[in-house]
């Protein structure tokens, strides 16, 4: 899957976890939303899915889908503030104050 590409993506409130369906399973980046800052604080993936690329591409969607609606994004997980650092272009969305 390219990095551009667009997946579809379930805002899954009641789990409050972003989620999208590969070949292995479900992927899912858990939330917590709190005036208007998503934390992102967990992704779950099948037991020995290593596809990063996948995975940023899932992280990008969720940026954008945040970018549009305007909201701040906080993250938690280490690997999703390893992304932050890899991808400049998203660091707009971090509320004032938190830097990485």
């Amino acid at each position: 899957m390219e990095a551009s590409a667009i997946m579809e993506i379930k805002d899954n409130t009641f789990a409050r976890q972003f989620e999208t369906v590969i070949p292995e399973g479900m992927l899912a980046v858990e939330y917590s939303f709190q005036e208007k800052k998503i934390f992102l604080t967990k992704i779950n993936k099948p037991e020995s899915y290593e596809n990063e690329e996948t995975i940023n591409t899932l992280l990008k969607n969720i940026l954008d889908l945040s970018a549009e609606k305007n909201y701040r994004v906080v993250p938690i997980h280490p690997k999703i503030v390893s992304f932050f650092k890899k991808n400049p272009r998203y660091k707009e969305l971090l509320p004032p104050g938190i830097r990485i």
